[in-house]
């Protein structure tokens, strides 16, 4: 893909990626199994049975809650589970059925599995198929699904996620972070609070510093674009002029970005806006600066 408009859109190679997964574990199922979901693939095709459908998807999910703690969850449960949950991905992402699936409350079903801790492959799909979903519904951008999901626990859930999930599954919830930031409703949620802005950018700053051991231009893109989003905030523009690792600001990942023009150009932007925001314009105790210490 290339290189520009890499955030609107839930980026190519995590999408590949996860059909791969999901590829992978749709063979395992039983024939009746299988038989199933051609069924309720063709039921949310219609609009008179897509609840019904929903329903069923959802007795699938929740199927398997019993099993998240403690850790019991085998590979067959895990697959077929992340079946259902990829036909939910295709029900987020199309425009007739991405509300339907808001006004039902059917993103809170995945929230347990986004909870989860475990780093066994079989955890890990179900929370990358999980995070999948939720890209799918911010990929559009729409306020209206921010707001529904600033409504719930997305945002400490994507953090977790980022903190303790694969490469792959941190570069999913990073773009989804990144997705509600660039929408003004998500910003202003973010930066309303200091809590909640300085459990982002602690988040953020440690993923940085892993990945000066570990590259990955994929992830850090996605970061990048996320502190960038949160510099147009003055208040938090000013809180980064402290807390923006150095590591950003020096030469550090240069060798890691250098074929990706697109997410040079943010660094530059958001260096020289931190930089900028250093001048005082702000009346002492209306930033977040004075909790930083």
């Amino acid at each position: 893909m290339a290189n520009q408009h890499h955030y609107n859109q839930l980026p190519q190679s995590v999408s590949m990626n996860m059909n791969m997964n999901m590829n992978t574990a749709l063979y395992p199922m039983e024939d009746h199994k299988t038989a199933s979901a051609e069924e309720l693939v063709l039921d949310l095709s219609n609009p008179d049975l897509r609840e019904h459908a929903l329903l069923e998807l959802s007795k699938e999910i929740v199927s398997i809650y019993a099993l998240l703690s403690p850790p019991n969850l085998t590979p067959a449960q895990s697959n077929r589970v992340c079946n259902a949950l990829a036909l939910l991905q295709c029900v987020a992402s199309h425009p007739d059925t991405r509300m339907l699936l808001l006004s039902a409350h059917i993103p809170l079903y995945l929230y347990p599995f986004l909870n989860t801790t475990s780093k066994s492959k079989s955890f890990e799909y179900l929370r990358l198929t999980s995070l999948g979903v939720i890209g799918a519904l911010v990929k559009i951008d729409d306020t209206d699904v921010i707001s529904f999901l600033l409504s719930t626990e997305i945002i400490p859930l994507c953090l977790k996620t980022m903190e303790m999930g694969s490469e792959l599954s941190k570069t999913v919830a990073t773009f989804i972070v990144q997705k509600i930031l660039l929408d003004d409703v998500g910003l202003k949620y973010i930066c309303m609070a200091p809590e909640r802005f300085f459990a982002v950018g602690r988040v953020l700053g440690s993923m940085v510093a892993a990945l000066s051991e570990q590259p990955s231009s994929r992830l850090l893109k996605h970061i990048i674009r996320c502190y960038l989003r949160l510099s147009e905030n003055p208040r938090a523009c000013e809180a980064l002029g402290k807390c923006l690792p150095d590591m950003l600001r020096d030469a550090a990942f240069t060798l890691c970005l250098r074929e990706d023009p697109t997410t040079r150009r943010w660094l530059q932007q958001l260096v020289h806006n931190v930089a900028a925001s250093r001048v005082p314009t702000l009346q002492a105790g209306v930033g977040f600066e004075h909790m930083l210490g």
